[in-house]
């Protein structure tokens, strides 16, 4: 296991209702992003710094969580079509096809799918690596 200190978010943890049915949706998305699940039990998978649980796991106290948005960084556009597709396929729904996204900056390219608990997971790719990060302004 390798720790990676400095960033702002440490993991998240989803706690869903079917687990089946999002280990289903998100192995499909993560094997198209190339991100690998890292684990699993009975009551929980996880997937790099993401945690997927059912409720009665010791980690959900019983509870769901409430509705989320996560995006996950795409390295070109076909990567984003290709999780949009394997999405669609594993139960996702629809929440926004592929495509530029100008209002949040030029070259935006992102696909939105619900997930089979109605979270909004985003698959983006942000364009060319050699535009400064300085320079991009972001607006939701």
């Amino acid at each position: 296991m390798e720790l990676h200190r400095g960033r702002l978010i440490d993991h998240v943890q989803l706690v869903v209702r079917d687990l089946k049915a999002s280990r289903r949706f998100y192995e499909s998305v993560f094997k198209v992003l190339d991100v690998p699940i890292g684990g699993s039990a009975e009551d929980y998978f996880w997937a790099d710094e993401l945690f997927v649980s059912s409720a009665d796991s010791r980690a959900a106290q019983g509870k769901l969580t409430g509705r989320h948005h996560l995006a996950f960084q795409a390295k070109d556009r076909a990567m984003v079509d290709a999780f949009y597709k394997a999405g669609l396929e594993a139960g996702g729904t629809d929440n926004g096809a592929p495509g530029e996204r100008q209002h949040y900056h030029p070259g935006y390219y992102a696909a939105f799918l619900l997930d089979p608990d109605g979270n909004n997971i985003e698959a983006v790719f942000h364009g060319p690596a050699n535009r400064s990060a300085a320079s991009v302004k972001i607006a939701f």
